[in-house]
Order: C-alpha cells, then sequence, then structure tokens
C-alpha cells in the first residue's frame, strides 16, 4: 500500500511573515522562524516536515506564491 508524503520549499527571502500558512496547514507543520530575512520579516518555516501531507493549503493561502509543494508516494510494508 502506498502513502502520501508530502514536503515544503518556503522562499525565506520573499515571504513576509503573514502567518497564513501557519493557520492553513492542518498537521501544523509550518511555524515563524525567529530570525528576519533580509527584509526584516519573521519568515516561515517546516519545524515538524515529517507531519506533511502535501495538502497544499499553505501554498493555495500564501498571498506572495513563495510556498511549493510536493508530493511523494512511499510504500508502506
Amino acid at each position: 500500500m502506498a502513502k502520501v508524503k508530502g514536503a515544503i520549499i518556503i522562499d525565506k527571502e520573499k515571504c513576509k511573515g503573514c502567518e497564513l500558512c501557519v493557520v492553513a496547514c492542518p498537521t501544523n507543520v509550518i511555524g515563524m522562524a525567529p530570525d528576519v530575512n533580509g527584509k526584516g520579516y519573521h519568515f516561515a518555516y517546516a519545524i515538524n516536515p515529517e507531519s506533511c501531507t502535501g495538502c497544499e493549503n499553505c501554498a493555495i493561502v500564501c498571498p506572495d506564491g513563495v510556498i511549493s509543494v510536493y508530493r511523494v508516494k512511499v510504500t508502506v510494508e
């Protein structure tokens, strides 16, 4: 049986720290970094990447389109 595993990539330099992705994530994968990017914003990052299901909610709500979501099928034995 195959299980879908997700992964996200966030362009931290373009992230403005609106936190919409944090609220939209049903599995609490995304959090805000304590550091700031080149523009002075706290940026989103994957705090629990192993929990990502690839649902794409974060990418859909991101107003700046800085989140890419990938899915891969993992076989479970």
